[in-house]
This record gives C-alpha cells, sequence and structure tokens, in this order.
C-alpha cells in the first residue's frame, strides 16, 4: 500500500461514518432531499468495501487487482438492481462519483499541513472513483443488455401461441416481422405441439404479417417442409391481395402448399377435412357434428 493509499484507508477507518453521512447528504442532493433506504444501504456497503480493497491492495491504480473483488461485486449487483429497476447508466455512476466530495473534503481536514501529500491523495481518489464509476457503466449496460434479451425471448414466445382449436388441428397467429429467430421459435413450439397433441393438421396465419419477401416466404416454406416431416399437413391464411403480388413477383414457389386468404376459409377447410358438417338449427344458433 503506497502512503497516500494508507492516507485514505485511514480516513475511512476513523471518520467512516462522517464520510457516510456527507455521501448520503450528496446523494440526497440529486434526489430532491429524500434518502432512499437502497441508497443508504448500498453506500455503506460499498464503504466497506473499499475500505477492505485498500487494506489489501497495494495499487488503486488498477480495480481489476484481485484485492478489489468484493468492491467489484458490490458494483456489479448495484448496477444490475438499478439495470432491472429501470434508472440510466448516469444516474447508476452518479451515486458512486457522488463519493468524490466527502473523499475531498476528509484528505483535506487530514493532510491541510502537507500540500504535496494532499495533491498525491486527491489524485488517487479521483482515479479510483472513476474507475469504480466506469466499471457500473461497463455492468450497468450488460445487464441492461441481459434484461432486454429476456425480454424481447418473453415477447416471442407469447407473440407466437400455438393455439389448439379441435381434437387434431392447431392454429398459429403470426403478428410482425418473421426473422431467423422468431422462425426457429414458432416452428419448435408448433412442432412440439403436434407431438404433443398427435394433431394432423396445422394453420398458419399469416394476416399479421405486414410484409412477405423472400426471406419471409423461405421461413414459412422451412417450417411447412417440418410440419410435413412429422406427418401433419399445413394451410396458410392470411394471403391478402398484396401479399400474393408480392409472391408472384418475386416468383416464389408455393406449389402443393394449401392457401387462403383468409382465417375463416382456412377454418372451413380444415372443419371440412376433419369430416364435420356445420348446420344451423331451426332455434337459431349454430351447431357442429361429424358428418357419417
Amino acid at each position: 500500500m503506497t502512503q497516500h493509499s494508507a492516507a485514505i484507508e485511514d480516513l475511512l477507518s476513523t471518520t467512516r461514518d462522517q464520510v457516510l453521512a456527507e455521501w448520503q447528504g450528496e446523494l440526497r442532493t440529486g434526489n430532491g432531499g429524500r434518502a432512499l433506504n437502497t441508497e443508504l444501504r448500498e453506500t455503506a456497503e460499498l464503504a466497506d468495501a473499499l475500505l477492505g480493497g485498500l487494506r489489501q491492495a497495494g495499487d488503486t491504480q488498477n480495480l481489476d487487482h484481485p484485492a478489489w473483488a468484493t468492491v467489484r461485486d458490490v458494483l456489479a449487483a448495484l448496477s444490475g438492481s438499478r439495470a432491472a429497476q429501470g434508472s440510466t447508466a448516469a444516474e447508476t455512476s452518479r451515486f458512486v462519483l457522488a463519493l468524490k466530495k466527502p473523499l475531498f473534503a476528509g484528505v483535506q481536514r487530514h493532510l491541510s499541513a502537507q500540500p504535496e501529500a494532499l495533491v498525491a491523495a486527491t489524485w488517487e481518489i479521483s482515479t479510483l472513483v472513476d474507475q469504480m464509476a466506469q466499471y457500473t457503466v461497463t455492468t450497468y449496460q450488460r445487464s441492461r443488455e441481459e434484461v432486454i434479451a429476456r425480454q424481447q425471448q418473453e415477447l416471442l414466445e407469447l407473440s407466437t401461441p400455438v393455439v389448439k382449436l379441435w381434437e387434431g388441428v392447431l392454429a398459429v397467429p403470426m403478428i410482425g416481422t418473421l426473422d431467423s429467430g422468431r422462425t426457429q421459435l414458432v416452428m419448435e413450439a408448433l412442432l412440439q405441439r403436434i407431438v404433443e397433441t398427435g394433431s394432423e393438421l396445422a394453420i398458419i396465419d399469416i394476416t399479421g404479417v405486414p410484409t412477405v419477401d423472400t426471406l419471409v416466404a423461405q421461413h414459412l416454406l422451412k417450417t411447412v417442409t417440418a410440419i410435413r416431416l412429422m406427418g401433419a399437413d399445413c394451410i396458410i391464411s392470411g394471403i391478402r391481395p398484396q401479399i400474393a403480388q408480392t409472391i408472384v413477383h418475386l416468383g416464389i414457389d408455393l406449389d402443393g402448399i394449401t392457401t387462403k386468404a383468409s382465417l375463416a376459409d382456412a377454418l372451413a377447410l380444415a372443419i371440412k377435412r376433419a369430416g364435420f358438417v356445420v348446420s344451423r338449427p331451426r332455434a337459431g344458433g349454430s351447431a357442429l357434428s361429424r358428418a357419417d
């Protein structure tokens, strides 16, 4: 440990409560005068981790040193919780940077009679706290990306439900843009449901798909091929006039694949294939029965 690091360590050891109080005061100033319970706990945890790191480390210039492992863990937990709560990276780093002023004031009180030592200690504090703030930003970004990726996966699963219409018939209403990842998810979910239910027919409705290009058509063809390999058949519904024209202009071959303009048409065909007959009773309403 350098002489200046020892001075910072001594400051935190002897005036820990004062440094914490001044740090929390800085946070209240930037938070409309309110002190959050989580911030009070986090300041104490980080101060203790910082003190432990100073006692073990011989260098404040390298936060990657094993002695700073506890500090990194506290900062990572802080960044992860802030990212999950929706705080910005700037707000997260500002929490750490608010520690500078109390430490500067403390070393000034302790080293006022030693100008050179005061300058050196101030520089070490600034360098160390800046590294800590940068670490929170980096960890925050990584945590935020993980949250976004998880949310995207959940949205994909919610946006591609496989619905059992009746015995032997499944439907997948597609909404939004189709890409490779989403198509793979749809294919896996649909094939799994075909195995679970023993269904022989699947309806893929693309009414909610805004555009169909060569890539989207290829994804659909792959899904239909996989369904057929499982011993089931497939109907693609929602082929609007614009989509039909696009498919023709692109030269996409859907030969052998049953297509319908609307989901209602696809349901009517599915009912017919299943051997059911829809009739309206005299008293009103409707009835569905299997033809002999």
